[in-house]
């Protein structure tokens, strides 16, 4: 589970747009982008080299 706060904080470094939490895959989500982060061990890895491409399906969800 992410701190609500420190979700509130971050932002994507690519869009700088607002990210939303998927607790199932353990990622931050970033429509702007069309990027998912990693949560690993508790904490969000925001690179972009790290980062997976959404699929079309879940950039229109």
């Amino acid at each position: 589970m992410i701190d609500k706060k420190l979700l509130n904080i971050l932002v994507c470094p690519v869009s700088k747009g607002e990210l939303s939490y998927d607790e199932a895959k353990q990622e931050l989500i970033c429509q702007a982008s069309g990027l998912a982060y990693p949560i690993r061990d508790d904490i969000p890895v925001m690179l972009e080299s790290e980062a997976r491409q959404l699929s079309e399906d879940e950039l229109s969800a």
